[in-house]
């Protein structure tokens, strides 16, 4: 929790860019696993957080745009509640701490919504992804489930997105802390892998040290041998002499700031030759788009420039051949890097995810491409001071994608499909860090994080 005048301001400033109407901004709910009383860990919507800070189920915040007043709306803990809880501060007392001063029983507000819509006001809010948030507007606001995300706001959503992307000297620390907890996870992993051991076995390593640093993951632990499959979160497998693993991990502050590194490294001590060409492609390709980070540069150009330069990687390899321009413009690379080179990060680690990347990564005049690969690309406008986001390249071999690209002929004119057998059992190779914009470049967040393959290797001793 930041110090009252910052939810202070960020409240004003996102009143005065709405003009008119009331913004209801709803935290979220306990989740039940299997039972009521067994729930998932709790996490607070990252809007209401921002706005609001406290970090407890069953609350509403609501901002009158016209008059400035704010209400936080929930309930006390009852005494029976306090049995299996413990005494908590009174939400009086919390909402002092965020610079709230009115604060009144949950129960009031769909009588206070239906006051607001009965004089023809506007009732801003953002698109729900959480059923019991979905269900309860659609009670209170007599809008079908089905319409719900499309009568979210736009200019709340606009609003928020303005503010969010910008980070400050204080959000900034926060991501700091995560990202260099983060790099404990992945040298802790890196150093502990040996043949045999099982995936799961590093996969509770990160996790034990995400929770020790005070928070929580900030995402699934991606942990894997089989890195070609992206969002593998399977950790039954052995590690083997000759395997890559790949470690995509990311650990949650307290104030739930979340920090997303990937790290591939060998099971063996040394990478093979084959491994070797394939990291110092994907780790070269890195630096490179890293190099180039400075406000006003779009970063879907970025993510051109990196499918380009793996295009050539792959060529001097023997993979890939014909014009590599040619070969950009038509898709061909998505074979090998079939995602985005990275997301906007903050609270979230995909930030502003639920808010919709057509407001948060994207603008007028500036659309998604609908082809493979390309698609996937979550953030592609000008990028600002103040911003974060994740680089993340990567080079992968999915036999799969090449079975059904290859039987199809597909970009036959870029890729020679009969050079690819030898890498079948590959997986894949990628790198992540996570990068501030600054006034007249970038900045990497957080310690060094081993990337080079002499310092990687030098951990696998």
């Amino acid at each position: 929790m930041f110090e009252a005048t910052t939810y202070i301001q960020r409240r004003t400033q996102l009143m005065q860019s709405l003009k008119e109407g009331v913004v209801l901004l709803l935290g979220n709910e306990e989740s039940p696993m299997n039972y009521t009383e067994n729930q998932y860990s709790f996490r607070q919507d990252s809007n209401f957080l921002y706005y609001c800070g406290i970090d407890q189920p069953m609350l509403a915040l609501v901002m009158d745009v016209e008059t400035g007043d704010t209400i936080l709306f929930g309930n006390e803990l009852t005494l029976i509640e306090t049995v299996w809880m413990g005494p908590q501060p009174s939400l009086q007392e919390q909402a002092a701490k965020v610079g709230v001063t009115e604060v009144q029983n949950y129960d009031l507000l769909p009588e206070l919504l239906a006051s607001i819509r009965q004089q023809g006001r506007s009732i801003h809010y953002t698109p729900p992804y959480r059923m019991e948030n979905s269900i309860k507007l659609t009670q209170w606001l007599h809008t079908p489930l089905v319409e719900l995300s499309q009568q979210a706001s736009v200019k709340l959503i606009q609003g928020i997105a303005a503010q969010r992307s910008i980070k400050t000297a204080a959000e900034l620390a926060e991501l700091e802390r995560a990202v260099n907890i983060t790099r404990a996870m992945h040298i802790a992993v890196m150093k502990q892998a040996k043949p045999g051991m099982n995936e799961a076995h590093l996969a509770g390593v990160a996790t034990g040290i995400a929770i020790a640093g005070g928070g929580n993951l900030a995402y699934p632990v991606i942990l894997t041998t089989r890195g070609h499959i992206l969002h593998n979160h399977v950790h039954s497998h052995f590690l083997s002499e000759g395997q890559l693993v790949l470690a995509d991990i990311g650990a949650e502050t307290a104030s739930h700031y979340a920090g997303d590194i990937t790290r591939t490294f060998p099971v063996s001590k040394t990478f093979t030759q084959q491994q070797r060409e394939i990291y110092q492609l994907v780790l070269e390709v890195q630096m490179a788009a890293i190099a180039t980070l400075r406000p006003g540069v779009l970063y879907v150009d970025v993510h051109m420039q990196v499918a380009r330069q793996i295009t050539e990687g792959l060529k001097a390899i023997g993979l890939m051949h014909g014009d590599t321009d040619e070969a950009v413009a038509a898709g061909a690379p998505a074979l090998f890097f079939p995602h985005g080179l990275g997301h906007l990060q903050g609270l979230d680690v995909h930030d502003m995810e639920d808010l919709g990347e057509h407001h948060t990564g994207y603008r007028p005049g500036l659309e998604r491409s609908q082809l493979f690969g390309y698609k996937y690309l979550r953030f592609g406008k000008e990028l600002e001071a103040g911003m974060v986001l994740t680089v993340e390249p990567g080079v992968y071999f999915n036999p799969p994608l090449i079975d059904s690209w290859q039987k199809e002929g597909r970009f036959s004119e870029f890729i020679h499909y009969h050079k690819l057998a030898p890498y079948r059992d590959f997986t894949g190779v990628r790198l992540e860090d996570n990068i501030l914009i600054t006034a007249d470049g970038h900045q990497v967040i957080g310690d060094p994080i081993p990337k080079t393959i002499a310092e990687v290797e030098g951990l696998r001793e």
